[in-house]
């Protein structure tokens, strides 16, 4: 068997930016191969081997794309003897108001919240189910990025965002439950405020309540994936690990 085949390998959605792009640095660092999705094409100034050959470009807000990407991950892993050993559903979208004010329960529209769950919650479990093949010769492990306006209202994130993140803890728990028995581990992480390109005007006012009162990185998030799908977490399933510097309490 040769080098190549014995390398590891990530499926990662939503890797263009932020705690994607922080998680695709972090596995790469420790020799992973990693197959990336989003909706943009791969950016030349992305940094790990390999990136412009193993990047998928996909809209998971159409379930035909999704299932073309499926299609086209399962021949990628061919060569790797069909075998994978982490996917990361890590993509997820928020609309906003025009004036960029949160959309309630009362201004979001019905295709909005459509294509909010079909990107935050349809998306992990199509891939899931589609690569579950994949996953079981590679006794490997899921990740489903959920967040803490799943179990709180938050100010910023919207009514479909944060419902469509429960829904995926929720997930997380009944997909433990029946890849567990396949030797496939299926754990959440849940951030709090995450310093991104993407923070929403007035998060200083957040940090002035979070007991640890600063911001986490994308590399603090990135380090937690990276337990999650290592030997370490080998009895971790089912699990939702809050990084949010004790906001939740």
């Amino acid at each position: 068997m040769s080098e190549t085949d014995l390398r590891k390998t990530l499926i990662l959605t939503g890797a263009s930016r932020g705690i994607g792009h922080a998680t695709v640095k972090r596995f790469s660092r420790e020799g992973w191969r990693v197959i990336t999705c989003s909706r943009q094409a791969f950016s030349d100034d992305c940094p790990w081997p390999q990136g412009p050959e193993d990047h998928i470009k996909v809209d998971l807000s159409d379930p035909e794309e999704v299932g073309a990407a499926v299609a086209d991950m399962r021949h990628r892993l061919e060569s790797t003897g069909g075998r994978l050993h982490a996917l990361v559903n890590n993509a997820g979208i928020s609309p906003k108001l025009k004036d960029g004010g949160r959309m309630n329960s009362f201004d979001t529209p019905m295709h909005v919240w459509r294509d909010v769950f079909q990107v935050n919650f349809f998306a992990p479990i199509m891939l899931a189910r589609g690569l579950f093949k994949e996953m079981e010769a590679a006794q490997g492990s899921i990740v489903n990025v959920t967040s803490i306006a799943g179990t709180r209202v938050h100010p910023f994130a919207g009514t479909a965002y944060a419902t469509s993140k429960a829904a995926l803890g929720s997930l997380t728990r009944e997909m433990a439950a029946d890849f567990g028995p396949h030797g496939i581990r299926v754990n959440a992480i849940a951030p709090g405020e995450i310093d991104t390109a993407i923070l929403s005007p007035g998060t200083d006012r957040i940090v002035e309540t979070i007991p640890l009162r600063r911001l986490g990185t994308t590399a603090e998030v990135a380090d937690i994936i990276f337990f999650l799908c290592s030997p370490q977490a080998a009895y971790v399933s089912g699990s939702e690990i809050h990084i949010n510097g004790g906001q939740h309490v």
